[in-house]
C-alpha cells in the first residue's frame, strides 16, 4: 500500500512540475486583423438599440451585468480597452467566444442580432 502511495505522490509532483514548466497563456484576447475591417451593417439604423437592450439582458448581462461595467463572472465592457476596439473585432469576438475565459460563442445567433449587440455596447459606452 504505501509503494502506491509513494507512486501516486511521484506522479503528482511530476504533473506539477509539467505544468509550472509549460509557458504562461497570453492574457489579451485580440480578433484577428481581418474582422477589423468589418463594419456594422445596422450602424444606419439607430432605431435597432432596443432589441440589442432585450438581447444584451437576455446573452450577457448575467456576466458582464446589466450595464455592461462587469461582475466577478464577466469583465467591463465600458472600459476604454474594450470600446476602442473596432466593431468587427467585437462582432468577432461575440460570434467565436473565448473558452479560456469562459465566454461563450453565439454564432448561433443569426447575424444581425450579433451586429445589434455590438451597436448597444457603443449605445451603452455613450451614455
Amino acid at each position: 500500500m504505501s509503494a502506491r502511495i509513494s507512486i501516486a505522490g511521484v506522479c503528482a509532483v511530476a504533473a506539477m512540475v509539467s505544468i509550472a514548466a509549460q509557458p504562461q497563456r497570453e492574457r489579451t484576447w485580440v480578433a484577428p486583423p481581418s474582422a477589423d475591417s468589418r463594419q456594422n451593417p445596422l450602424n444606419e439604423q439607430p432605431e435597432i438599440v432596443a432589441g440589442g437592450s432585450k438581447l444584451f439582458r437576455q446573452r450577457c448581462a448575467l456576466c458582464h451585468g446589466q450595464d455592461g461595467t462587469g461582475t466577478n463572472r464577466g469583465p467591463n465592457l465600458m472600459t476604454r480597452q474594450i470600446q476602442d476596439q473596432s466593431d468587427g473585432a467585437l462582432f468577432w469576438k461575440i460570434s467565436s467566444g473565448n473558452t479560456r475565459t469562459g465566454m461563450p460563442s453565439y454564432s448561433f445567433l443569426p447575424e444581425a442580432q450579433r451586429w445589434q449587440l455590438v451597436f448597444h455596447l457603443r449605445a451603452q459606452a455613450s451614455e
